[in-house]
């Protein structure tokens, strides 16, 4: 069924070369066609985003307090058993902040054993590749039988459809997308052992980082237009029509997404909570986006000392202050833009380059989770991991996405099935062997035994269904995928 020995093509590596602070790189000065982007983006509307910026400052002081003050409380909790009702119960909070916890999509038992599995999968191929080397937490594993079978569970093609036709929405009927036709992700997994401190990602944005403000990444689908035109109020995070035709991933990044995902989640295999090496996230979804957006054209009048001022103390609040920060234009443009690098995640690694968001205290944990709880935040949500594993139990995870159906998305499936028949990496991932002469390693035999026709579809190894399109978008883009798909 496979090619023993295949190599992808893409260098080996790990999740670290998907981060700059990870790999340990020393940001590099942008070229100046960034200072000369900057300036075309708002060229002829500096006072509009200047008086958006302020409004914005005001609007994120005022949320600011009230995730501190709850914490975890704000993520709002689902029942899978419930989900359409509870969906519809809970919308304008999930759009609000960006994340939510779909409780029990796999039986607890059955999640449960998923760990146990991937274990010996691990031991009967010493040669899986992990980080950190030394004592690995997050395995380079796409193919295991625990993934494919969590991946193609009915429950979670259930779950996938529901999530993206309850919360997102299309503001133009003939953009070529589905939100009925979930694809699949392959991705990777984490099993956070107690006192991990070497996994310690702090906050960040995944799906590129220079890409949010360049004309052939998201500018290709407009997808930010309101805010550089100074209406952040008219962002719409949830609406899928733009993000049809942007680019995510311009760089070839090792582990940068190619694909669009409605959401990025994780199945928990294991019971943790606050501070036991799990998910903390900034719920502030439409105002984070668009901090971080508008962050490269003001800066600040005076400057902060060597020290981080706390909250609360005056230092903070004059260095936060409106009138402490100006806006760049003109021959004071520069090409910085803060905690963005070619082919890494966007990141935001200290309080001085995105201050306003104060992520000291408003990056919250997400509430208590057990075995088979699905945790899902919006693919622009701001996430980061506990710095250190304080729990006594690992803390262990199948990352799994929500992806619509698009031509883009298509694309990269034919390619992942390729990748899947040959046991390499993903097509996004480092590459190298992979687990093409993995032991064990599931066949497509195997995934056609263990799916139904939902999940067969989701892989590309079935002719997607044309009959059920929503729209008249989605009826064209299903046909366009069949072809891609070789159907």
């Amino acid at each position: 069924m496979s090619s023993m020995g295949a190599v992808s093509a893409k260098k080996e590596g790990d999740i670290s070369d998907s981060f700059a602070s990870l790999s340990g790189l020393d940001p590099e000065p942008l070229p100046d066609r960034f200072r000369q982007l900057k300036l075309s983006l708002v060229r002829g509307r500096e006072t509009q985003i200047t008086r958006s910026w302020e409004k914005l400052l005001a609007r994120l002081r005022e949320e600011n307090d009230v995730v501190a003050r709850e914490g975890p409380a704000v993520i709002p909790e689902v029942q899978f058993s419930n989900l359409d009702a509870d969906l519809a119960r809970l919308k304008d909070t999930i759009h609000k902040r960006g994340a939510a916890v779909v409780k029990g999509v796999i039986p607890e038992a059955e999640a449960r054993a998923y760990k146990a599995e991937i274990e010996e999968y691990v031991r009967q191929n010493p040669s899986t590749r992990g980080f950190p080397a030394s004592n690995p937490q997050v395995f380079e594993l796409y193919w295991s039988a625990p993934q494919m079978k969590a991946r193609l569970h009915p429950n979670f093609m259930r779950v996938q459809k529901t999530l993206m036709r309850s919360l997102w929405h299309s503001s133009e009927p003939s953009a070529l997308v589905s939100l009925s036709q979930p694809l699949i992700y392959a991705d990777r997994l984490r099993i956070r052992q107690p006192g991990d401190a070497v996994f310690a990602l702090g906050p960040h944005q995944d799906g590129g980082s220079l890409e949010r403000w360049e004309a052939d990444g998201y500018g290709r689908g407009g997808v930010y237009d309101a805010v550089f035109e100074g209406g952040w109020e008219r962002y719409d995070p949830w609406d899928v029509a733009g993000r049809v035709d942007a680019v995510t991933n311009l760089y070839d990044g090792l582990g940068a997404c190619s694909m669009f995902r409605a959401f990025q989640g994780w199945l928990s295999m294991s019971r943790s909570g606050p501070y036991q090496g799990t998910l903390l996230v900034n719920p502030l979804l439409q105002l984070s986006t668009a901090y971080s957006l508008l962050r490269p054209f003001f800066r600040p009048v005076r400057e902060l000392g060597p020290e981080t001022p706390g909250p609360g103390t005056a230092e903070r609040a004059e260095f936060l202050d409106p009138g402490n920060w100006v806006f760049m234009g003109g021959d004071a443009m520069t090409s910085d833009i803060p905690g963005a690098s070619a082919g890494h995640g966007m990141e935001f690694p200290a309080f001085r380059l995105h201050p306003h968001l104060e992520l000291d205290r408003t990056m919250v944990h997400v509430p208590e989770v057990k075995p088979g709880d699905f945790v899902i935040w919006h693919c622009d949500t701001i996430h980061a991991v506990d710095q250190v594993h304080k729990g006594t139990g690992d803390s262990s995870v199948l990352y799994i996405s929500v992806c619509p159906l698009t031509e883009q998305n298509a694309q990269y499936v034919a390619s992942q099935r390729s990748a899947f028949r040959e046991g390499t990496p993903a097509p996004d991932f480092p590459g190298g062997k992979g687990e093409s002469e993995h032991i064990g390693r599931p066949t497509e035999e195997y995934v056609r035994a263990h799916a139904d026709l939902a999940g067969l579809r989701a892989f590309g190894l079935e002719r997607l269904a044309e009959d059920e399109a929503e729209n008249s978008g989605a009826a064209d883009v299903i046909r366009r995928a069949n072809a891609i798909l070789g159907f």
